[in-house]
């Protein structure tokens, strides 16, 4: 990963991150509006876009929107605003994670990294037969839809138990908003039935890690969603 695309309309944001990452070896492009974000990216197809939310001709959703329309590289959010609400509707429309301002450059900068961690390792899993991943003392191979303990024992989860397991275990590291756990497992008509998650996420708990009380894999982001912690 090499280019970056910074869309931010506070010029000092946009000289500071040019500076910043030009000096640990990235290409950086940057774009002041999300019209010219979005011409930049189709011209010039960046490796990671960082995007603050209040643009002032577009919303930075819409932009989220334009660009996961073509292309499935990492996002990062910026956002001044208070609340999760717009940061959840930012990462259901496909950004990868968010950082809320004011923010320390050591702070984008490793979630930079992690990002990239994850959009590598989601790449080799998805080109990978049988790709497996582990949770406390099991195996879980998703290819083969099957959950093994250490000493060979086969755990049995139902089919909801799977499909909210493997919609995280797809995608390590990343959150992943109950609005899309419920979508995409129960169907649209579930949106805010948060409940459902609760009470499977505790059973997915209660089967796979070593301490339910305190997971050490299958994370609660408060307010937010879910993520698998490998």
């Amino acid at each position: 990963m090499n280019r970056i695309l910074v869309v931010d309309d506070e010029p000092q944001i946009l000289r500071a991150l040019g500076i910043n990452l030009r000096a640990r070896g990235y290409d950086v492009q940057v774009a002041a509006t999300g019209t010219d974000a979005l011409k930049a990216a189709a011209r010039h197809p960046p490796d990671l876009v960082v995007l603050d939310l209040g643009l002032p001709d577009l919303d930075g959703v819409d932009v989220i929107r334009g660009l996961r329309g073509w292309t499935g590289v990492p996002i990062i959010v910026l956002s001044g605003r208070a609340g999760s609400d717009d940061k959840v509707t930012a990462l259901d429309a496909g950004a990868d994670d968010y950082v809320t301002k004011p923010f320390g450059v050591d702070e984008l900068l490793a979630r930079i990294r992690a990002v990239t961690r994850r959009h590598t390792t989601a790449e080799t899993a998805d080109g990978r037969a049988g790709s497996q991943a582990r949770v406390g003392r099991h195996t879980v191979d998703l290819a083969e839809r099957i959950v093994t303990r250490d000493d060979g024992t086969e755990v049995r989860l139902t089919p909801t138990q799977w499909g909210v397991l493997e919609r995280l275990l797809r995608h390590p590291g990343k959150l992943i908003t109950q609005r899309q756990l419920l979508q995409d497992v129960w169907g649209p008509e579930y949106q805010n039935e948060t409940g459902y998650l609760r009470q499977y996420m505790a059973q997915l708990r209660r089967k796979l890690e070593t301490d339910p009380a305190r997971p050490r894999h299958l994370i609660t982001e408060p307010g937010m969603g879910y993520r698998y912690r490998p």
